[in-house]
């Protein structure tokens, strides 16, 4: 069973059919929507303020969300993937965003609807990235526009595909085991 701790009066509220894994973590502040992942040592520590995550998020493996004291919080909207070992500081990422593994964003970014944010990036503080852009690079710069229908159908696949690998994962700890080989 995951950690679900709280903090300074503040429970972690967590929508209904999400997945958390026996080691992840989850602190204080944070108000989770239905149908979302957390991956194997994800932090999500809602201690110094608060974290709004949407439906239909996964937060893969290693992750880390934080924010400032009294200063940034993180909201993430509906069918956002947060990659593997991603650090996510104070920042606002919208609805069908892609954030690839190994990256960071720190406080006052905004990720807009569709993004991708490449693997490995770092994205400085108060950086703005437009809807359907994709940035990559150390530090993130601008790669290119792609066509945000195009980009909506890509996120929105690998954010669907984390339901299904949570449903593997709900039906092994329910007792239904299944041998589903889609490799």
């Amino acid at each position: 069973m995951a950690l679900i701790k709280s903090v300074r009066g503040f429970t972690p509220q967590i929508g209904e059919d999400c997945y958390l894994a026996e080691n992840a973590t989850i602190v204080g502040d944070v108000i989770m929507g239905s149908q979302c992942s957390v991956w194997f040592n994800a932090v999500v520590r809602g201690d110094v303020n608060w974290i709004h995550i949407g439906d239909r998020v996964n937060i893969q493996d290693g992750s880390v969300l934080h924010t400032l004291y009294q200063k940034s919080t993180i909201t993430i909207g509906n069918d956002v993937s947060i990659g593997h070992n991603v650090t996510i500081h104070g920042a606002d990422i919208e609805d069908f965003a892609l954030i690839g593994m190994g990256s960071t964003l720190l406080d006052g970014v905004v990720v807009g609807k569709g993004a991708i944010v490449a693997a490995g990036a770092l994205v400085l503080k108060g950086t703005q990235i437009g809807p359907g852009e994709i940035w990559g690079g150390v530090p993130a710069k601008f790669i290119k526009k792609v066509d945000p229908e195009q980009n909506k159908e890509l996120n929105l696949k690998i954010a669907h595909g984390y339901l299904m690998y949570a449903g593997w994962f709900k039906e092994e700890e329910n007792g239904n085991a299944t041998s589903t080989d889609v490799r």
